[in-house]
């Protein structure tokens, strides 16, 4: 039977997901919970870890590499962060070992970007970084990583360059449930409008400082000319979806296109929006790649 060798740890701000991994990188047992760092906050860092520990039944002695928001500020132990310009093979060396713990447990920093004109922070997604790109990857790569909160990053050999985050997926949220537009959007079915998002994309993108009047056309054109509640929803996920776009892609984009980190339906929307603008982009599954990131670190930490 295959031995683990360490257990890798995803702590988002409202999710968590743990693997328990051989030292060939295969994924031996998985947890999943809505224990993100927001929730572990009150019940407590080391009880939620060790209770997912259990239910994997990991050795006492098994090494725990964690990225994500535990190393926050409000999380476990701040992890601080590496500046930009970072080289991601900085991220691993940084690691900090969670104190007052027999077993030896490490969170892995964020980067920061302290450019006063353009402050930014990430956590998490560093992590993706490495897995999808490599700590020595040649050339210049242009990297979307859609979520509540996305990330576009450019990443030239191996270095963290710049990075700008945008409030897309809460945007969405907050427009499609706590303005008039939720009255367009009420009782939308699971059902796809392609076309009516791809236009809204293409519109957005070719207009950005016309955002918010685009978004009430979801409702103004359902009033005047009909349209269902699925298609005002694709609407607004396609207006905000394209002023993301319209800024993501203001520079030089690489000849090979965008680097598309992403899983589940974010993935097939962003898909559909580089589609729509003629944009080649490159599909990287964002589970695997932060398992692949949380890999590369553990041999780079405990491999002597």
């Amino acid at each position: 039977m295959t031995e683990p060798a360490y257990v890798a740890v995803d702590w988002g701000t409202s999710s968590f997901r743990l693997w328990l991994v051989d030292r060939a990188g295969q994924v031996l047992a998985e947890r999943r919970s809505g224990e993100g760092m927001l929730a572990a906050a009150r019940t407590g860092f080391p009880a939620v870890l060790q209770a997912h520990l259990a239910a994997v039944e990991a050795p006492a002695h098994l090494p725990v590499l964690v990225c994500g928001m535990a190393g926050a500020k409000t999380g476990w132990v701040e992890a601080g962060y590496v500046d930009t310009p970072a080289k991601l093979s900085a991220v691993l060396k940084q690691a900090v070992r969670v104190p007052a713990e027999a077993r030896d447990i490490r969170i892995l920093p964020g980067i920061a970007q302290r450019d006063a004109k353009a402050p930014d922070v990430m956590r998490g997604e560093e992590t993706q970084l490495l897995g999808a790109l490599g700590l020595d990857a040649a050339g210049e790569a242009l990297v979307c990583m859609p979520g509540t909160h996305s990330k576009w990053v450019r990443v030239k050999d191996g270095t963290v360059e710049r990075f700008s985050t945008f409030m897309t997926g809460e945007l969405f949220s907050a427009v499609s449930r706590e303005t008039i537009l939720s009255l367009a959007v009420a009782g939308a079915d699971d059902a796809e409008d392609i076309a009516s998002f791809k236009a809204a994309v293409k519109a957005a993108f070719d207009a950005p400082a016309f955002a918010a009047n685009l978004l009430f056309s979801a409702r103004s054109r359902q009033l005047l000319f009909g349209g269902t509640p699925a298609a005002a929803r694709e609407t607004l996920s396609g207006t905000l979806i394209g002023v993301e776009l319209a800024a993501g892609l203001s520079g030089t984009v690489p000849q090979a296109g965008v680097q598309l980190i992403a899983a589940g339906r974010l993935a097939v929307l962003y898909r559909l929006a580089f589609e729509a603008l003629s944009v080649t982009a490159k599909p990287v599954d964002a589970d695997e790649a932060v398992r692949r990131g949380l890999s590369m670190a553990a041999a780079a930490i405990w491999t002597k």
